[in-house]
């Protein structure tokens, strides 16, 4: 069977393992390494679907064939749904998720007595082809924060989220057991019914 080419608009590998991981094998995965002239698009949206658009549809102004783009995060209630879109550059940098967990740590732990601390993962994927957008996809895994990080799977906030059902953080689950349960996965799984019948 000859294989599809889809590009991920992305330059974060554990993002990229994680997608080639869930996405069926017919599809040949590409991302934004090969394409090192594409500059980031400013992501300005106050979603996660508005963000995922913007850089699925910039990305694929500039490269033939399917693109798809996530964008993702962790919102706390109490934080009235932060980090949310701000995730990746909470605490100030884009892509620091040490300085990112300790940030969040750090404002949860101003908070005592208000544990435990409800928040859920949220994705969207969006797949776009010539510049504009053709379909969305979100995902979403309920779950809290913990105070004490545990764990080395994963990466972001993985360490501090225990899914709801499960006493262990995301960071201690095998790739499999996340791939099972993680908010990209679900919103994965709908982009490949999505493309199995278009």
């Amino acid at each position: 069977m000859k294989k599809i080419p889809l590009v991920v608009a992305t330059k974060n590998a554990h993002k990229a393992k994680e997608i080639a991981r869930i996405l069926p094998p017919r599809y040949e995965l590409h991302t934004l390494d090969e394409y090192p002239g594409i500059p980031d698009p400013v992501e300005d949206g106050t979603t996660f679907a508005a963000n995922a658009a913007i850089k699925a549809e910039a990305v694929s102004a500039r490269v033939p064939g399917l693109v798809v783009a996530d964008d993702s995060g962790i919102c706390v209630d109490i934080l009235n749904g932060a980090p949310g879109v701000m995730s990746a550059r909470f605490c100030g940098e884009h892509g620091k998720d040490d300085e990112n967990n300790r940030k969040l740590l750090r404002e949860l732990a101003a908070l005592p007595g208000q544990a435990p601390y409800k928040a859920h993962y949220a994705c969207v994927i969006s797949l776009a082809q010539d510049g504009k957008e053709i379909a969305s996809f979100p995902g979403t895994v309920e779950g809290q924060i913990t105070l004490n990080p545990i764990g080395t799977g994963g990466f972001g906030y993985d360490p501090l989220f225990i899914p709801d059902g499960y006493k262990c953080t995301m960071a201690q689950l095998t790739a499999e057991e996340k791939d099972a349960i993680s908010h990209r996965a679900r919103a994965l799984r709908l982009l490949a019914d999505y493309l199995a019948n278009h």
